[in-house]
C-alpha cells in the first residue's frame, strides 16, 4: 500500500473489499465490496437507513470500520494523514459557517490550509468557476440558500480535490444553478481528473453526473452499472405503445424486438406512432424504494440480486 502523501493513477481512487459496519448488535454493512476508477463520477444511492451515510463516513475517515479492507487514494482511511486529507475534498449537506466573513475572506482563509500540500484553486478564479463573482464581497450571513449552497462546493474543492463528495449537492439550487453546477462537475472529472463520489435523492441528476450508478439496500450492494445497464439489468418487462386504426394500444414484453417484428409482420399498413420504453432509472429505483418501505425486504433484495447475476 502506498504511503498516504503517495498518488497513482494505476491504483483506484477507492477499493472496499467486505466492508462490515455494526452498531450494537445491528449491521448497517453486511460486506460491500466496490472500487472507484480515478477520474470517474460513481453514485452511490439507497433508500433512507441503507448505509450510505455509514459507508461514505468511513472512506472519509471519519468513522472507523468493524471488519473489512478500505483503501482510499492509496491509504487506509484509518491511518491517513493531514497530506492525505488534503487531497480529499468534502461537500456536506449543510455545515456552520462564520456569517459574519465575506465568500472572499472565508476561502482566502481555507485556501492557506492547503497551501503545504498543493496547488489550491486562485481564490477569484474559485469564486467564478462556483458562479459566486457578483457576490465574493458579501457576507456569508447574507446569502441567499442557492448562493450558500454554491459557496459549500467552492469549501469542498478550494484544494483541487483528487477525490470529491459531494453530499446531496444541488439542494436548494434552482434549474439555471444547478445547471452550471453540472458543468463545474464535469469540467472537474473531464479536465481536472477528479474522482467523485455522489450521493443523492435525484435520481435525473445521478443519471445526468454519474458514469456508473450504485444501489446499497439493506447494508449490501444489490446493483452496479450505468444508468442504462441498471434499467436493463432489473426491467422485466419493456413497454411498447402504437396506434392501430386509430386506437392506442399498449402491451409489456419481455422481448421487445421479437414483439415489433410480429406486429409489424402482421398489421404494417396498419401501425403509426410507435413507440418503446425502457424503465427508465427513477422508476427502477422507485420500484425498489417502495418494496423497502413497504417492508418487503428480503423480496427486494432477492429481485434485484437475482437481476444482477
Amino acid at each position: 500500500m502506498s504511503s498516504p502523501g503517495q498518488s497513482s493513477s494505476a491504483q483506484p481512487a477507492v477499493s472496499v473489499s467486505d466492508l462490515r459496519m455494526r452498531y450494537g448488535t445491528k449491521d448497517v454493512l453486511n460486506g460491500v465490496s466496490f472500487e472507484v476508477r480515478r477520474g470517474e463520477v460513481l453514485a452511490l444511492l439507497g433508500p433512507n437507513g441503507a448505509g450510505k451515510t455509514t459507508t461514505i463516513e468511513i472512506l472519509e475517515g471519519f468513522r472507523s470500520r468493524s471488519a473489512g479492507d478500505v483503501s482510499v487514494l492509496g491509504t487506509d482511511p484509518d491511518n491517513g494523514n493531514e497530506a492525505w486529507r488534503a487531497r480529499l475534498g468534502v461537500v456536506l449537506q449543510s455545515w456552520r459557517d462564520h456569517g459574519k466573513w465575506t465568500v472572499r475572506e472565508l476561502l482566502k482563509q481555507l485556501r492557506m490550509y492547503y497551501e503545504p500540500y498543493g496547488n489550491p484553486w486562485p481564490v477569484d478564479e474559485l469564486i467564478d468557476a462556483v458562479g459566486l463573482g457578483t457576490h465574493a464581497n458579501k457576507r456569508i450571513q447574507a446569502l441567499s440558500g442557492g448562493q450558500r449552497r454554491r459557496l459549500d462546493v467552492a469549501v469542498g474543492i478550494v484544494g483541487r480535490p483528487e477525490l470529491l463528495f459531494l453530499d446531496e449537492p444541488t439542494v436548494g439550487f434552482d434549474p439555471h444553478a444547478r445547471q452550471e453546477f453540472h458543468e463545474l462537475i464535469h469540467q472537474l472529472s473531464d479536465f481536472d481528473n477528479t474522482t467523485i463520489l455522489l450521493t443523492t435523492h435525484d435520481l435525473a441528476e445521478a443519471e445526468k453526473l454519474s458514469d456508473r450508478i450504485l444501489i446499497l439496500a439493506g447494508g449490501v450492494i444489490i446493483a452496479n452499472g450505468s444508468a442504462e445497464e441498471l434499467s436493463r439489468q432489473v426491467a422485466n418487462e419493456t413497454e411498447v405503445r402504437w396506434r392501430f386504426d386509430g386506437q392506442m394500444q399498449v402491451h409489456s414484453t419481455a422481448d421487445a424486438t421479437a414483439f415489433v417484428r410480429k406486429l409489424l409482420a402482421e398489421h404494417d399498413d396498419g401501425i403509426s406512432d410507435l413507440e418503446v420504453r425502457m424503465p427508465t432509472l427513477e422508476t427502477t429505483y422507485l420500484g425498489m424504494v417502495h418494496k423497502f418501505e413497504s417492508g418487503e425486504t428480503e423480496d427486494a433484495l432477492r429481485h434485484f440480486q437475482e437481476a444482477n447475476r
